[in-house]
């Protein structure tokens, strides 16, 4: 598992609530396996109403050492897990014998309790599936989607549309974006992928290269960004754009085309398809820009006015 998060010579203390009415019994393993990365559990509580079958068996809850939390629905329509969670949470807040929280659950209803956890400079790690609606993920320092990084979920049989259409991780072209920064911030060159992870890892709070079907980061961008290239070097891995054209260059290129034009070009279009004749790859999303115009009014020696562009003149 590549981990681009520093963490803490001294173990954090972590309470783990589990909400057995929203997270399957399969992942009891991995929950505390992915737990080991960021600390131990003082407090392991799972909440649900045992007078329904939920999958959690007193053998497993016996397994991992998980005290068992009875919540019987005394009204119809009204979640008794969620509240007792909730009210659990605040009392071990309270008593400061930890330092994190980890909440097991899918549901939304919890964003509220992560962010009151967090602004009492708590660590909160968030576990849940990739349905798991984006609020709540954010809300945590760190998210895992346990259905994507455990060698379980492959045995699931599961309708592969239905799992398409649940994914609520951060998508491939927002990763590929904040690299692009990154390389933006260091003149366009090479950058440590490590910074690079720390960066991904502190601008997504679910960031996992397993999320996308690699364990290692290294993989993920070698295959699912194919304008970047990784390489290792002095036993440390790197990331660079493929092209070598930089922001400089290609500022250079633009006044000579508005120059050769007479000082103006009418259109942006024009000099836009002029730019990609040229530059078959060109993005310039990679140089932390939407489009040409954008990129353009970032120029010191180019005025744009609508949709027409000229030289500065010197006064």
């Amino acid at each position: 598992m590549d981990l681009n998060e520093s963490i803490s010579n001294e173990r954090m203390q972590f309470a783990v609530l589990i909400d057995a009415d929203n997270i399957s019994s399969r992942y009891a393993a991995a929950i505390f396996e992915e737990l080991e990365t960021y600390g131990v559990s003082t407090y392991r509580r799972i909440y649900g109403n045992w007078s329904r079958g939920n999958g959690w068996s007193e053998e497993l809850l016996l397994e991992h050492s998980i005290m068992p939390v009875q919540q019987f629905s005394y009204t119809a329509g009204k979640n008794a897990t969620d509240m007792a969670m909730v009210i659990d949470a605040m009392d071990i807040l309270y008593k400061n014998k930890v330092q994190g929280f980890c909440l097991v659950t899918s549901d939304s209803d919890f964003t509220r309790l992560a962010m009151r956890l967090r602004e009492e400079n708590m660590f909160v790690l968030g576990m849940g599936e990739s349905k798991t609606p984006l609020a709540l993920t954010r809300a945590c320092n760190r998210f895992i989607h346990l259905n994507l990084v455990t060698e379980q979920n492959k045995a699931v049989n599961a309708d592969s549309e239905e799992l398409e259409e649940e994914q609520n991780v951060t998508p491939i072209s927002e990763v590929r974006q904040a690299i692009l920064t990154v390389i933006n911030e260091n003149g366009g060159k090479q950058v440590d992928l490590a910074r690079v992870g720390n960066r991904l890892n502190d601008k997504f709070s679910d960031f996992d290269s397993r999320n996308y079907g690699y364990t290692k980061l290294s993989t993920m961008v070698s295959q699912e960004i194919p304008e970047l290239h990784v390489f290792k070097k002095n036993n440390l891995y790197y990331v660079e754009r493929c092209s070598s054209l930089t922001k400089e260059e290609l500022e250079q290129e633009i006044f000579r085309m508005i120059e050769k034009s007479g000082g103006m070009v009418d259109n942006l279009s024009t000099l836009n398809d002029e730019l990609h004749k040229k530059y078959k790859q060109l993005d310039f999303k990679q140089f932390g820009y939407s489009r040409i115009s954008s990129f353009l009014r970032s120029m010191k020696s180019v005025t744009v006015h609508e949709n027409q562009v000229s030289l500065k003149k010197d006064k």
